[in-house]
């Protein structure tokens, strides 16, 4: 794969955050009252009932390019021409995205781990919200699925037990019944047993597979294809026993690169990097530098110097200006980095000394501005 990867800066014309208020507009319920949700961005054909399935990582480019491995989504017709995941191309970003159809800078949930408010050297991991702040506090905006209940939608989330309760579905994805599976046949089950019932039903199907081993092995691996032959024929065998009136959209929360060991800036080896850094965070494709108090504008200036046309580089200021994160509320700013960093190529950076050894060994990462990374499938079949 070229290092050279296609770049597309934000705001975008659709992005993640457009899909499930398409599919619930298409459900044609009317909006609870002083409930309404914006005009979809995307126009779908009516349904009775929906079944949103977000395959993690299933990112679009690398979709095409190994579509020998998914017969039945191939004969899903693309709802976009072309959709993204929106800054930064994380799980934690994206899945708050499509929970409340909104950008990172309204729901603030801006990364994998971001400065936890009111403190300076500790960071919160969104995904295991480990002595984190209350969700509803945190990411105070009602969800889809909320509203959806609201007026009148059987809503359900059907995904892994561990993520029941947990601090990132209480802030992404609260409302509606939770309906634990982890196998494959469990989940087309549970899927089913969901829409069972009178009144329009909307389900929201979550798939973790692909990511994994796009992680552990790279998204060009042999494993990643049979990971999307598993997913691919998981969702032939759901829609074939969907019952009528029953419409399916599948999509994705990112990509993937391969970012090989020696394509890797390390601050423990990069002392300069660390001059006037407080705190690293983000993600190894996107890291956010929190700076010394009046150090920002110098240690931006250091990083494009050492890191060259490895990264673009930007100040907090600088990246809210250019729209990244979409508009920010005020609360949301100091989540953000001082400095914010979008990796180009396959590079990665990021601090040895601070992170475990699984998470050192992967070799697929994500979370800057690439095609690869940002592109994702919106695909539908109509009811």
């Amino acid at each position: 794969m070229s290092p050279h990867l296609g770049w597309a800066e934000p705001p975008y014309a659709v992005s993640l955050a457009d899909v499930l208020p398409s599919v619930v507009a298409s459900l044609r319920v009317a909006p609870a009252e002083g409930d309404a949700w914006a005009q979809p961005v995307v126009a779908l054909p009516p349904a009775r009932s929906a079944v949103v399935v977000l395959a993690d990582g299933l990112g679009a480019r690398q979709l095409a390019r190994r579509l020998g491995h998914a017969p039945f989504l191939r004969t899903l017709e693309p709802a976009a021409p072309q959709v993204r995941s929106g800054f930064p191309s994380t799980t934690t970003t994206s899945l708050t995205s499509f929970g409340t159809g909104l950008l990172a800078g309204q729901h603030g949930l801006v990364g994998w781990q971001v400065r936890l408010p009111g403190t300076t050297d500790r960071l919160l991991n969104h995904l295991s919200w480990k002595d984190g702040p209350d969700p509803a506090s945190y990411q105070p905006h009602p969800t889809l699925l909320q509203r959806a209940e609201r007026a009148g939608v059987r809503v359900c989330t059907v995904s892994r037990g561990e993520f029941a309760g947990s601090g990132l579905t209480r802030a992404a994805l609260a409302g509606g019944r939770f309906l634990a599976a982890r196998e494959v046949d469990e989940r087309i089950e549970q899927t089913l047993q969901a829409l069972a019932g009178e009144g329009p039903a909307l389900v929201y199907l979550y798939w973790p597979e692909v990511d994994k081993v796009g992680h552990v092995h790279g998204p060009d691996s042999w494993q990643w294809g049979e990971a999307v032959e598993e997913l691919d024929s998981g969702l032939r065998t759901l829609a074939a026993r969907l019952p009528g009136g029953t419409s399916l959209t599948v999509t994705a929360d990112h990509g993937m690169v391969e970012a090989p060991e020696w394509q890797r800036h390390d601050l423990a080896f990069s002392p300069e990097l660390g001059e006037g850094v407080e705190l690293l965070g983000g993600e190894p494709r996107a890291p956010y530098v929190y700076c010394r108090p009046g150090a920002a504008d110098e240690v931006a200036g250091t990083w494009r110097e050492v890191l060259g046309d490895d990264a673009l580089v930007r100040t907090r200021e600088e990246a809210v200006a250019d729209g990244w994160f979409g508009p920010v509320r005020p609360e949301v700013l100091e989540r953000i980095g001082d400095v914010v960093v979008a990796m180009r190529g396959q590079w990665t950076l990021l601090d040895s000394r601070l992170l475990r050894p699984q998470v050192l060994a992967l070799r697929g990462h994500h979370g800057s501005l690439t095609d690869e990374e940002t592109l994702v499938p919106l695909l539908h079949r109509p009811a």
